[in-house]
């Protein structure tokens, strides 16, 4: 559908940047699926988070004790064992996070107990390295007083600091 120049005349003169910058907006076809924008709001996530947070720390303390255990009997030292804990206590819930995030399931295991998923801001599963984006974003959430996790309660589309970052959304299960 072309504009007439009359059209484009007043555009430009309600707004001349758009005249340099047109904006390119997706077209729906009739076969698109309306997205889903039931927001997931704090306190689902806090809880989901929680039991997440529960079930990595068990496997966490698990495995770090398996491998202090093996650098003990090797003849190895406490500091290389702590080395080696902080290590797991790093990697292993990341690939926890960004894997389950990034499954055909788009949600960990703390999510599906209560029925939320995180989607692109499209509404998209994302990538495994778009949820390793998000879950190093909670970092920086965490390290500015926790306020990148407060603000799930106060944004329009209940995203933190680390769901803008990533470009993603928490939403319930339709």
């Amino acid at each position: 559908m072309k504009e007439t120049t009359a059209e484009l005349a007043q555009k430009f003169i309600e707004n001349p940047i758009l005249l340099k910058f047109p904006l390119k907006r997706k077209r729906l076809n009739n076969n698109t699926k309306k997205m889903n924008t039931n927001y997931a709001g704090f306190w689902k996530r806090f809880c989901a988070y929680f039991i997440d947070t529960v079930i990595t720390q068990i496997v966490v303390m698990i495995v770090a004790f398996i491998f202090g255990f093996m650098i003990g009997m090797s003849g190895g030292n406490e500091d290389q064992a702590a080395i080696v804990g902080g290590i797991i206590g790093i990697v292993l819930p990341w690939i926890y996070f960004a894997a389950m995030e990034s499954s055909g399931k788009q949600a960990t295991l703390g999510k599906m107990a209560l029925g939320i998923k995180v989607t692109s801001t499209e509404g998209e599963k994302i990538t495994f390295g778009k949820a390793s984006g998000r879950y190093f974003g909670k970092i920086l959430s965490a390290f500015i007083l926790l306020i990148g996790f407060v603000m799930v309660a106060f944004t329009e589309k209940k995203q933190g600091l680390h769901d803008i970052m990533a470009g993603c959304l928490v939403l319930n299960k339709e």
